[in-house]
């Protein structure tokens, strides 16, 4: 038997972070450590921020939860803000990005069987990654996700990513296709920036064929890669949007945004949430959402986004053991020659929170918003010269 209370799904590190403020994080010692990383993209105000902490704690002392039998004011004026921002026309709310992506795939399945279809397809891409429940592992395209937890949920079909002629060979030869489901960036898959038309094309198949175009916005929202949505840069609507991680700063919550033919499909008793919505998650991302669009947090970060890019391409671009370093806005992505997996540990130990995706390869950043250039430029020198000893460039 176990003597530990909490099942083994995580491989942590060996620290435990008493407070935090801004980029920082403190831990149950009294060392501090840049947070380079936000929670996995969720703090994108920091740590502490007053507006939120605000938000949290006076809605905490009127009301925490009531049930979505109910009306929600808080509920009602993020949707507003959300669809006002997105261009979408209505939102449904859950607790994560799984759940977010879970209704997404719902709704496709319900548009599918109302126009008659009755084994609706969504066209997943390699190396995605979309959640941990049965239907969005299933949705995923990472085989170590998907171990062990078949039979998997069918109605998927894989393309590659950012391989637009993969896509019309699916559409020539699969009638029963409905939507596409596609990260912007794929983030867990090691920060993949396709081409800049890439969803353009997607938008345009989905047209011709009438299909969901579904877009996965998880980690890319909340003003993460330069804009509020990462799919604002391409000019374009999609049908479904999702989002989660940056929208609330750490309270849990998940969003489900649809616009036109798509916002009708799912209506009382066909989807639902216990929690989804509440009005304290809801007061938060409120205050999230407000400080991202008043402050122009979404330019700070693609400005703030290449500074640091370039610092790392100065530092790094002759190094042997770095292939690439690439960026859309503070989504950033440092490619090495071979697996550097325990750079995370050096790094923790140099203090700099960092994580390694895929496949061992890629250093992942993903700081705060907030984060101040000086801040910046000290992440830029700290892990510019970990990787160079790590990988015995020095």
């Amino acid at each position: 038997m176990s003597t530990q209370p909490i099942m083994n799904t995580y491989a942590r590190l060996s620290v435990a972070f008493d407070h935090g403020e801004g980029s920082w994080l403190y831990d149950t010692d009294g060392h501090k450590y840049l947070d380079a990383l936000s929670g996995i993209a969720v703090c994108g105000l920091g740590h502490a921020h007053p507006a939120v902490t605000t938000a949290i704690s006076e809605q905490a002392s009127q009301l925490i939860h009531t049930s979505n039998l109910y009306t929600i004011p808080n509920q009602e004026r993020l949707a507003r803000r959300l669809t006002q921002i997105s261009g979408m026309d209505s939102v449904f709310f859950g607790n994560s990005g799984a759940e977010a992506n879970e209704a997404a795939i719902k709704l496709a399945r319900r548009y599918g069987h109302g126009k008659g279809i009755d084994q609706p397809v969504t066209i997943v891409m390699d190396g995605s990654f979309h959640g941990r429940t049965m239907a969005t592992l299933s949705a995923t395209g990472n085989r170590a996700v998907q171990a062990g937890f078949e039979p998997l949920v069918s109605g998927f079909v894989r393309a590659p990513f950012n391989d637009v002629e993969a896509v019309r060979k699916i559409a020539a030869n699969n009638p029963n296709v409905v939507a596409i489901l596609v990260e912007p960036i794929q983030g867990e898959g090691g920060v993949v920036i396709p081409a800049d038309d890439y969803l353009n094309q997607l938008r345009d198949i989905c047209d011709e064929h009438d299909w969901l175009l579904m877009l996965d916005e998880v980690q890319t929202g909340n003003g993460r890669t330069g804009s509020y949505f990462a799919y604002q840069q391409n000019n374009i609507l999609p049908d479904v949007v999702t989002t989660a991680k940056g929208l609330g700063n750490g309270v849990p919550i998940g969003a489900c945004l649809a616009r036109g033919k798509a916002a009708e499909i799912l209506i009382p008793g066909t989807h639902g949430s216990t929690y989804g919505g509440n009005p304290l998650c809801c007061a938060a991302a409120l205050a999230v959402v407000d400080t991202i669009t008043n402050d122009k947090l979404d330019k700070r970060a693609a400005e703030l986004g290449d500074q640091i890019a370039d610092g790392f391409r100065d530092q790094l671009g002759s190094s042997e053991s770095v292939k690439e370093v690439r960026n859309k806005g503070m989504m950033i992505a440092i490619e090495l020659s071979e697996a550097g997996s325990e750079l995370a540990v050096l790094a923790k130990v140099k203090g700099v929170l960092l994580n390694i995706t895929g496949g061992g390869k890629v250093v992942r950043l993903l700081p705060p918003l907030t984060m101040t250039d000086s801040e910046a430029k000290l992440l830029v020198n700290t892990v510019s010269r970990i990787i160079k000893v790590y990988m015995a460039d020095e």
